[in-house]
């Protein structure tokens, strides 16, 4: 393995993201002790720089974090953490610590799948009068014929090189997959891992 590069204090920044999504949950110091408990049990540890000790994650609020990978970047001296996180990462109750855009839109980024993920799980565990979603969740056989004919309006609009309707079909699909895949309970761990084999 590589060698850490920890600064003068001896610590190393972590940026620590959701498995499934990527999204990045928070960032956080990493001390030598912390590092080695990291590997050792599986569970994200971390160096208060206020407090001046070592923390597990969730110690107190039970909001966890099972580390799934640990990458070192090319100069050694920052970590790439992806964890499985239980409950909401920030302190503030918030999914993630970084909830406030100061600058630009998310509107053309990647956040709209854990948004949406989020908001798919909450519509199944707490079923809202009026949701669209949970009037799939209720009728399975509309579920699924919504995936077959939203893939065969994005073919259509793809082989027509229709842009703007084919990306206005491509998200029905893959809302109304991601709605099947929720009902279903089928882990996306799975599915990542069959993608994995796919790169050749």
């Amino acid at each position: 393995m590589t060698e850490l590069k920890f600064d003068k204090d001896g610590l190393i920044p972590a940026v620590v993201q959701d498995h499934l999504t990527n999204e990045v949950l928070m960032v956080a110091w990493v001390s030598k002790e912390a590092f080695e408990l990291m590997r050792l049990t599986g569970y994200t540890h971390f160096w208060s720089r206020s407090r001046q000790k070592i923390w597990r994650k969730g110690e107190e609020s039970g909001h966890i974090q099972k580390v799934i990978s640990i990458q070192l970047d090319c100069d050694a001296d920052t970590l790439l953490i992806r964890v499985k996180q239980t409950g909401p990462a920030c302190h503030t109750g918030s999914p993630s610590c970084f909830s406030d855009v100061i600058y630009g839109s998310l509107d053309e980024t990647m956040n709209s799948i854990p948004e949406l993920w989020r908001v798919l799980e909450e519509r199944l565990e707490t079923p809202k009068e009026g949701s669209y979603t949970c009037l799939l969740y209720a009728d399975e056989n509309k579920m699924c014929k919504k995936i077959v004919e939203e893939a065969g309006e994005f073919i259509l609009a793809l082989k027509d090189r229709k842009d703007d309707e084919a990306a206005w079909e491509l998200a029905d699909l893959i809302y109304h997959t991601m709605v099947a895949v929720t009902k279903s309970g089928l882990p996306m761990e799975k599915v990542y891992e069959k993608l994995a084999e796919r790169r050749k």
